[in-house]
């Protein structure tokens, strides 16, 4: 996996030296020998523990703990610390009975038996529980030395595709069509009947360690092949059978036997190190990639030509011209010198987009350190919740900039209340987000979801928040405040200059609305992967794309802002503040449509909380993108305006 990031970051920034750096290792994530049986000591162990996480589905936002869908528990059950990123996600890793020896094969062995008594109503519940996680494709989701277990077969095209999660069973239809895992073998054929895979046959491989400096070997690959057996005599299972059917009518006794078989498997081409990159090529996501950047290149190249010859020709020119001519002639002349006594008259709602940009500016210093970090490959998959344990941290921690900005843009547009604007920089948009996280929290709560966030986190949560981040907020704020209000390069006059008539495009909302379409343009194949990676629980790790995708679209929202600034005030209309926010801003707004696009043509979500989980989580993202990219044209707009003002000559 570590290999594999830094091969992307190394075509992205051709930093070879990350690739060739060996003997480090992340924090939790160094590699463990194995020795047989016997031959174990303090650097070799000698069980492999097999985990068991969350099970979650596509058709279904909700996902659930192991231990609700009545398997096999384990006697001496055990819960690896969590971090912060791993709680928020919903992620709830526990010890499963599933214990190996090895290299020790197994042939069939009985894990338990759970029978369920027609007439005994807590057996109905659990029983019409499993029938329905069949019904939605709950996936399993294993782990094995910190590496997912994974179902590998065959896609079309000879492809083979490693998915890190596999079904607890599937269904047959009251007309006899074969829903998802059903299809793999022909005799699920039964109408109206659910098959529970109840066995599964788990294969280890290994890199022996004779010969390359340390003991014992090292685990590689886990795979799995899952399966429905119905064994005659529990207590001795052949493995071997019929399916093992589960009637949709609850009408008599049922007895299911989980069983598992394991072998062992030497491979010593595949390194440690490059171990998940089996599960990551099946992915065939790379020259989609590829094409997405090239895509984005072609739209900033044609924003760059535009930008260019604006500044070099037109720019110019206008101020060559301007700087010549007479005042009189100047009465008569048209174009953005004519409004330099009112383009930098404050805004209307100044509080409000100061508190805006504050937060923004919070947002992008957080997501340029994150996907940096995950670049460099701190925050890879094998690392589980460390993305967005450092987005929270350091959200928190950036609570500084955001009052700065916020304080300093609010005095310099002349604002007084200032214990306002710091109290609503600190608490607007994080008491929305969390407002909203808390609905969604209450809904998963009232499911029974594992993803529901306990009680001591959220108290944590809002400890981080009022703790540490809004004094830090108040801190920049004071700094903000003392520092003198930006010197604007011209002065603004008393009287407001009236705006001729616009003509359509040069309108705000027709502006606006143009203005997001491009920075959309770049990153709409980039979050097909996202949103896949989030509700389709598919695995998200080419960061070194991603961060190239995020320096293209500051490059795209700051040209296509400056661009429609520059054409709005050569049309004299000088109320470029909120407009300069809102036309990359608008860009969340198309985020919101393709998510909505998404949501009916891409998932199988069934169920009116699964729906309204979607949305509330999908609002979260769209305000944070909004907030965003508001702030990169805004910030880009205010230098251009700025810039070329100060080389025009006004009397």
């Amino acid at each position: 996996m570590k290999t594999r990031i830094d091969m992307d970051f190394v075509l992205v920034f051709t930093l070879v030296a990350f690739s060739t750096c060996s003997g480090f290792y992340l924090p939790g994530l160094a590699p463990v020998s194995f020795c047989e049986e016997g031959k174990g000591a303090d650097d070799c162990q000698t069980l492999i523990q097999l985990f068991v996480n969350r099970l979650d589905s596509v058709e279904s936002v909700l996902p659930y703990e192991y231990d609700v869908f009545d398997f096999c528990k384990d006697d001496n059950e055990r819960r690896p610390s969590e971090n912060l990123g791993q709680v928020l996600f919903g992620e709830r890793i526990e010890t499963s009975p599933y214990k190996f020896s090895f290299k020790k094969d197994v042939k069939c062995q009985e894990l338990c038996t759970k029978v369920y008594v027609k007439g005994k109503p807590e057996d109905k519940n659990m029983l019409d529980f499993l029938k329905r996680g069949m019904q939605l494709n709950y996936q399993h989701h294993w782990i094995v030395d910190n590496m997912p277990v994974t179902w590998c077969y065959d896609v079309e095209d000879g492809q083979k595709y490693c998915n890190p999660g596999f079904p607890i069973g599937c269904l047959v239809t009251i007309d006899g069509r074969a829903k998802d895992a059903c299809v793999i073998n022909l005799e699920f054929n039964k109408k109206n009947t659910f098959y529970v895979f109840n066995h599964v046959a788990i294969k280890i491989t290994y890199h022996n360690g004779e010969g390359e400096g340390w003991r014992g070997a090292r685990l590689v690959a886990a795979t799995l092949e899952p399966k429905s057996i119905k064994n005659a005599d529990a207590e001795k299972p052949t493995c071997e059978g019929l399916p093992m059917e589960v009637p949709a009518d609850f009408d008599s006794d049922l007895k299911i036997t989980y069983t598992y078989s394991v072998t062992f498997e030497e491979n010593n081409d595949i390194k440690w190190a490059s171990r998940w990159d089996y599960i990551l090529v099946s992915m065939p996501h790379t020259n989609i990639q590829w094409f997405s950047i090239m895509n984005s290149l072609v739209i900033v190249l044609f924003l760059s030509g535009m930008v260019a010859m604006i500044m070099l020709r037109t720019l110019h020119k206008d101020i060559a011209r301007y700087n010549q001519v007479d005042q009189e002639d100047a009465q008569e002349e048209s174009g953005w010198k004519q409004v330099h006594g009112d383009v930098f008259r404050p805004p209307r709602k100044g509080m409000l987009l100061s508190v805006f940009l504050g937060q923004g500016t919070q947002i992008f210093i957080m997501t340029f350190i994150t996907l940096f970090l995950a670049c460099l490959g701190f925050l890879s998959p094998a690392n589980r919740g460390a993305l967005m344990t450092c987005s929270v941290v350091l959200w928190v921690l950036l609570g500084t900039p955001a009052g700065y900005v916020s304080a300093r843009l609010y005095k310099t547009f002349g604002g007084e209340k200032w214990k306002t604007n710091v109290l609503l920089t600190a608490l607007l948009c994080p008491g929305i987000v969390f407002a909203d996280f808390f609905l969604m929290n209450l809904i998963l709560w009232v499911e029974g979801s594992s993803a529901a966030i306990p009680f001591g986190t959220l108290v944590a949560i809002l400890a981080l928040w009022f703790g540490i981040s809004v004094p830090l907020t108040f801190v920049g704020a004071y700094f903000g405040f003392k520092k003198p209000a930006i010197e604007q390069p011209v002065r603004t006059n008393q009287i407001p200059r009236q705006i001729p008539e616009q003509s359509f495009f040069t309108k705000p909302v027709p502006g606006i609305v143009m203005g997001g379409i491009l920075p959309f343009g770049c990153i709409f194949i980039q979050l097909f992967f996202i949103l896949n990676s989030i509700w389709s629980h598919q695995m998200y790790y080419m960061f070194g794309f991603l961060f190239l995708v995020f320096i293209i679209l500051l490059i795209t929202c700051s040209e296509a802002t400056i661009l429609l600034c520059y054409f709005h005030l050569c049309a004299e209309d000088y109320h470029w503040w909120w407009r300069s926010f809102l036309t990359s801003g608008f860009t969340a707004v198309y985020l919101f449509v393709y998510a909505v696009h998404y949501f009916f043509s891409k998932l199988q979500i069934v169920g009116a909380a699964s729906t309204i989980l979607y949305f509330g989580y999908t609002s979260i993202m769209v305000l944070i993108f909004f907030l965003f990219t508001g702030t990169i044209g805004f910030f880009a707009c205010f230098w251009f305006v700025n810039k070329i003002y100060s080389v025009v000559k006004v009397d």
